[in-house]
């Protein structure tokens, strides 16, 4: 359940190391030769451009893209090397999407830099035939590894995965999305093939690390956080997998105090953070990583969009 208050004690707070165990963020600046890299992230922003009215809710006067835009402009001339990604259901919630089909949501996001983003549920329920047209407006990659798009207006549009030189530091990037089939009606998604998320993501990243040398593998994830059953989840996911450090998720909607650490198949720490929905939270991972890549540490500090 989302509480402000706790929120507003916990934002600033949350450590954690990949490698294993905590780490304060002041001995980063021990080492001498270490690599820098700050994560912004969203996820369900659900044509959120402006932000939710002041009509006395909870949620008034937070998000909206133009607050977004310059908390991500202050950050990028703050650090050198920033990197600004997207979990998923960027449509479908406000008139915008009603009247204009997802045009201003795919503006937004391209005058704000994003650099990759997966696939929501919601961001088919134009048809995927919109969601061909909006990927073709994309300026940035849109991932996903479990969907097969053949015999659609997807096919051979979607790439699995995406690389993103940041400094020194290769970062693979994979998308995974949720079933379709009885969440989205079939007419949206037309013959697009749902394939395990888990057998996907882990062949991709595999690809990733031991063949593209990537020292960083991010998974966005609009599989949802985390189910009382055995469905597909973020968390079900990092317990399955051997090279994804960072699990970026969506779906659910969760608000996180902090990011969660699971142990993998190789019993190594993978990350998962989630910040939300509605654009109300911008989610921040700082990262260094030691000189030759082998240590990464993290610390986590989301921020509130408001006026």
């Amino acid at each position: 359940m989302y509480n402000r208050r706790k929120f507003l004690t916990h934002t600033a707070q949350g450590l954690a190391l990949l490698g294993a165990g905590s780490f304060p963020l002041e001995a980063l600046a021990l080492p001498k030769e270490r690599h820098r890299l700050t994560i912004l992230h969203t996820n369900d922003t659900h044509s959120r451009i402006e932000p939710f009215p002041m009509d006395g809710g909870k949620f008034q006067g937070m998000g909206g893209v133009a607050k977004r835009t310059a908390l991500i402009s202050k950050i990028r001339a703050e650090e050198s090397q920033v990197l600004l990604l997207d979990s998923g259901d960027i449509l479908q919630g406000t008139p915008y999407f009603n009247f204009f089909n997802g045009e201003p949501e795919f503006i937004a996001m391209n005058e704000m830099g994003y650099e990759a983003a997966t696939i929501g549920n919601h961001d088919f329920d134009g048809g995927i035939q919109r969601l061909a047209e909006l990927n073709e407006m994309a300026r940035f990659p849109i991932l996903n590894a479990n969907y097969d798009f053949k015999n659609t207006p997807l096919n051979n549009k979607i790439n699995s995965y995406t690389i993103i030189q940041k400094g020194e530091i290769e970062v693979g990037i994979v998308g995974v999305g949720i079933e379709l089939r009885g969440l989205v009606p079939d007419k949206s998604f037309g013959d697009t093939q749902y394939l395990d998320p888990i057998k996907a993501a882990n062949d991709t990243a595999s690809f990733l690390r031991h063949e593209r040398d990537c020292s960083l593998i991010i998974c966005l994830s609009h599989l949802g956080y985390e189910y009382d059953d055995q469905k597909v989840s973020d968390v079900l996911l990092a317990a399955n997998t051997k090279n994804i450090d960072i699990i970026l998720g969506g779906h659910t909607h969760t608000f996180m105090d902090a990011p969660r650490i699971v142990k993998n198949l190789h019993h190594k720490n993978v990350i998962i953070h989630q910040v939300g929905w509605g654009g109300i939270l911008l989610g921040r991972l700082d990262i260094v990583m030691s000189g030759d890549f082998r240590k990464k540490y993290i610390t986590k500090k989301n921020i509130f969009v408001h006026n």
